[in-house]
């Protein structure tokens, strides 16, 4: 703790006199004043922040820690279906970028580690960690202070930024993603007025229609960047047949207060935790109607899964044999 206050009076004071925190490059500061100190990415490879993660680049930055058990897992998972949303822009137009708020315990293996249950991978989303005293004085330069208020209060939104002209701007990525990719595309000048075909979606390469039901609302809004329903693991577990496997109570209990449960020592909760140990579902803030609806769609759900299959005839017999 001393060093982590110490770490954090010296980041201060760098910015204070306008010289490099301890350890930094000896050019701390990139265009516009955004620092250029070294970080260490998920692969252990060291990088000048401004120089080559900002530079030049549309990114979009979050702040996490590893031991985080609510909103940064779900945070990530909504990054990492925006990433689906973006398709080949990705990596390509638009960069991520996830900070550490806590550099003393999230070494860069630890950051490996959260980024692969996300499906993580490749140049495109760098997961940053480095000394205390660079890490603090980036998240500062963004207004995070989480070393002074504590990680719990860190800053949960992200930063959209345009390292070409300079422009920043903030979002949160628990609203509608459409309306975030929107603000990320409008980050670049350019991209309104390129070519584009009569029926393409401005600012959108995938949209998704949002249904009237409000449990099929919910599960979008909050579950499907986690969970798909008959489409397989995902960051969480598939939920086809969820609604068979545990009582609607049960069910009610864990999405309204799934550290409560944790805590419980729930045996199916245990096997749950066991089979995905780098995540865990976050308090969403639901209540148990809410709850209700989404259990409702999921029942729905799955029985027009089973439906659809039956519909569907066996394959014929192959008798070439």
């Amino acid at each position: 703790m001393r060093r982590r206050i110490l770490a954090g009076l010296a980041a201060a004071l760098a910015l204070l006199m306008g010289a490099p925190a301890p350890g930094a490059a000896a050019s701390s500061w990139g265009a516009k004043h955004t620092p250029n100190v070294p970080v260490t990415t998920q692969d252990g490879k060291t990088l000048h922040f401004y120089d080559d993660l900002i530079k030049g680049k549309l990114v979009v930055i979050s702040f996490i820690y590893t031991s985080c058990t609510d909103l940064c897992p779900l945070t990530t998972a909504r990054l990492a279906e925006m990433r689906d949303m973006l398709g080949a822009s990705f990596g390509r137009d638009v960069f991520f970028i996830s900070m550490t708020v806590d550099p003393e315990t999230d070494t860069p293996e630890r950051m490996k580690a959260f980024a692969e249950a996300y499906d993580a991978k490749g140049p495109g989303w760098q997961f940053v960690t480095g000394t205390p005293a660079n890490i603090d004085l980036i998240n500062s330069h963004f207004g995070d202070k989480s070393a002074e208020r504590g990680l719990s209060d860190h800053r949960n939104e992200i930063v959209i930024g345009n390292g070409r002209t300079g422009d920043w701007t903030r979002n949160s990525v628990l609203a509608d993603l459409e309306e975030v990719i929107r603000d990320v595309r409008s980050m670049d000048p350019a991209w309104a007025d390129r070519p584009r075909p009569a029926n393409e979606a401005r600012g959108l390469e995938h949209v998704r229609s949002m249904a009237n039901n409000p449990g099929e609302i919910l599960f979008k809004k909050a579950c499907a960047a986690c969970h798909t329903v008959g489409g397989g693991d995902r960051v969480g577990p598939d939920l086809r047949g969820v609604t068979e496997r545990h009582d609607e109570a049960w069910l009610k209990r864990f999405i309204s207060n799934p550290r409560q449960m944790r805590a419980s020592g729930d045996p199916a909760l245990a096997a749950l935790v066991k089979r995905f140990p780098a995540v865990r579902m976050p308090v969403l803030g639901l209540g148990e109607v809410d709850a209700g609806d989404v259990i409702e769609y999921l029942r729905a759900r799955n029985d027009k899964l089973a439906a659809r299959e039956a519909e569907i005839p066996p394959p014929p017999n192959d008798r070439r044999n």
